[in-house]
């Protein structure tokens, strides 16, 4: 494990294509190899058990809440750990670029640091922290879920409900994992359902 010393390693792609599962695999292999770790989540991120990564599929990771990429620079200054994990990166509050320069300084002391977040957002935007980080990895696994419309490696994570605000966290009710083609479909009917809703006034 020694050649992933002070390397960034990141797993992006939509909801459901096993980010998440693959940073707890590559944490895993470092605790079995003896490296002192430690894992962080978002605060925001409330969908399962607060002091745990969950994986879609049931497998959980101990880790610590935070709020911040400062916080996470706390517990690395009290603990000294050898490999970070960090889950659903593109949560954590402030700004990218002060994410980025932290991140940089933990690569520049030979600490490991293993991401995984979504590329893009629900209307197919890139999230800024991801879009930053992703040319500076040292690898890049780009993961692809099944598209739930036509079975294509799906290319985005669709949200069902209405609610437009950016971050709305979710699972299976909210969410669904679609290709382009099938994502772009899906536009042109709510917008045809949008154009229908509206009332029209001859003046």
């Amino acid at each position: 494990m020694h050649q992933y010393k002070g390397k960034l390693i990141i797993h992006t792609g939509s909801m459901f294509s096993g980010k998440t599962s693959s940073l707890e695999k590559d944490l895993n292999r470092f605790v079995i190899a003896g490296y002192n770790t430690m894992a962080f989540k978002p605060s925001v991120d409330t969908r399962y058990d607060t002091s745990e990564i969950k994986t879609h599929d049931n497998i959980s990771l101990q880790a610590i809440l935070v709020d911040s990429i400062d916080d996470i620079m706390e517990h690395y200054n009290r603990e000294q750990p050898n490999v970070i994990g960090i889950d659903e990166v593109q949560f954590l509050k402030g700004k990218a670029d002060a994410i980025v320069s932290n991140i940089n300084q933990l690569l520049a002391e030979d600490v490991t640091v293993i991401l995984a977040g979504l590329d893009m957002d629900f209307t197919g935007h890139a999230f800024e922290v991801v879009k930053e980080l992703m040319p500076i990895a040292d690898y890049l696994y780009k993961h692809h879920a099944v598209c739930v419309k036509c079975g294509t490696d799906a290319w985005v994570s669709h949200r069902k409900i209405k609610d437009k605000e950016r971050v709305v966290i979710g699972a299976s009710k909210e969410y669904e994992p679609l290709c382009r083609r099938c994502f772009l479909e899906e536009k042109i009917k709510e917008e045809d359902i949008v154009n229908k809703n509206q009332v029209s006034f001859d003046l």
